[in-house]
């Protein structure tokens, strides 16, 4: 059955972009069809983290009816089907977020999985946003600001009567000052999805303006993303065959060293 999966967060910065654009990657790497849009009205960051800031038409114009949903789809190098958003302030002026669940029949018939970039935080944008969703995704830190604000949001969403798929842990450095999972877990109540390191890759591949499912596959990262994406598909994905190979990795460092 076609969903359009909302991912959200508490607060900024905890990496929800970054998991919104990985996760419909690492769909893609299963070679099923989907899109990501970028609904962060506001900030909007999947076109620059994608090399695609400024396209001809894009969310906004579906906004204002003047464009067709299908008009604001653009197919990314790596098959992966993104909407962005404009990154115009005046345009913005003009937009009302609460239009966009008017779509929502419109967007399901563009992929078969449909992820959303929601703005962060739980103002009206937000919750307007998250009106959309057939199921939500929540992004929090293992720290206690986010943890408390990813809360707030599944109260929220309780309220709304919004079904949440589950939490997904970025920045993950497994040392003594974060909180673990276990704990996480039961403050929150609610199925952890997954467990994102903090890497050098992502910041690498935003470097790239790509995912870094696409530009590191190998990767922790990527293979965390991977690991999300096999479990809501429901598809087998084995982690570990999927790691670089020992000979390829110094072969890597040797060229890294000479060059």
């Amino acid at each position: 059955m076609k969903k359009i999966i909302v991912i959200t967060s508490g607060k900024g910065g905890v990496g929800k972009t970054t998991t919104a654009i990985n996760l419909g990657a690492a769909i893609n790497f299963f070679k099923k069809d989907v899109l990501v849009i970028d609904a962060n009205l506001s900030t909007p960051n999947v076109g620059v983290h994608l090399n695609s800031p400024e396209v001809p038409i894009n969310l906004n114009h579906v906004l204002m009816n003047r464009a067709e949903p299908f008009e604001a789809v653009y197919e990314h190098d790596s098959g992966m089907k993104i909407m962005p958003s404009s990154l115009s302030i005046k345009n913005l002026r003009k937009i009302k977020p609460e239009k966009i669940k008017e779509f929502r029949n419109d967007f399901r018939k563009l992929a078969d999985h449909t992820i959303v970039d929601c703005a962060a935080g739980l103002g009206s944008e937000a919750l307007a946003i998250m009106e959309l969703a057939d199921e939500l995704i929540i992004v929090t830190n293992p720290e206690m600001p986010a943890i408390t604000d990813a809360l707030k949001t599944i109260k929220v969403a309780e309220e709304m009567k919004k079904p949440i798929k589950g939490i997904i842990i970025t920045r993950v450095k497994k040392n003594n000052i974060e909180i673990g999972p276990e704990t996480v877990k039961e403050m929150l109540e609610i199925p952890i999805l997954g467990m994102i390191p903090e890497d050098i890759h992502i910041s690498k591949a935003l470097n790239l303006r790509n995912a870094v499912v696409n530009s590191y596959p190998k990767s922790k990262p990527s293979r965390a993303y991977k690991e999300i994406a096999a479990r809501i598909l429901d598809i087998e994905y084995d982690s570990n065959k999927d790691k670089e190979k020992l000979f390829a990795r110094l072969l890597r460092t040797l060229k890294f060293k000479v060059n």
